[in-house]
């Protein structure tokens, strides 16, 4: 089994022969890492994306504006994620971002992933009909159970979501009710022997 330290150099090595900058082929090797990480096809879907570049030209977004259009060749994941990381404080601003047409739209998901760690903030991707929720580069939740994450997405929307909590206020109530029975009451002899209680000031 490859250790993701090798996988992580011989990408950023792949990404800069085929045509990349070092520093862009670094951030390719990060993603691609991550993606092996979480269990999904990272390794294959660069390799394939390696092949089609060489044939095919993609379509590179430097400005992402709330709704994004290809002109006519689908985005490149990898130049668009490194947009979005270099944009995202004006991108969390934003209620909802659309591009159409992006092309292994798997290789823009790691860069989503660090995105939602750097805002704090939880992103709900849909492409097509399927939703990934990423949490804070912790985890990927996909709902692409058992099924192959397809080469191009025509429609993807991303939201950032507001961080609440999962539980109302009277389950936190009642828990808090509960741990409120392990509390000391404070007697003179604690606080004789508290920290910072001597009765000398050395300062």
């Amino acid at each position: 089994m490859r250790s993701l330290s090798e996988i992580e150099t011989a990408v950023k090595r792949a990404s800069r022969a085929i045509g990349f900058s070092w520093g862009v082929a670094e951030e390719v090797g990060k993603c691609v890492r991550l993606l092996e990480l979480f269990g999904l096809p990272g390794i294959k879907n660069v390799n394939q994306y390696f092949i089609d570049k060489k044939v095919k030209k993609f379509e590179n977004l430097n400005l992402i504006i709330e709704k994004n259009l290809t002109v006519s060749e689908p985005f490149c994941p990898i130049i668009l994620g490194i947009s979005f990381l270099d944009q995202i404080s004006t991108m969390v601003s934003l209620k909802k971002i659309e591009f159409t047409n992006i092309a292994y739209p798997i290789l823009f998901i790691p860069f989503l992933s660090r995105a939602s760690e750097i805002s704090g903030k939880k992103i709900l991707v849909r492409l097509d009909q399927n939703e990934i929720l990423l949490n804070l580069n912790v985890n990927i939740c996909s709902s692409f159970l058992n099924q192959e994450i397809p080469e191009f997405a025509n429609e993807i929307e991303i939201k950032f979501i507001d961080n609440e909590d999962n539980f109302t206020e009277s389950e936190w109530n009642s828990l808090y009710k509960l741990a409120e029975d392990t509390f000391v009451e404070e007697s003179d002899s604690l606080k004789k022997g508290a920290a910072g209680a001597g009765l000398t000031d050395n300062d």
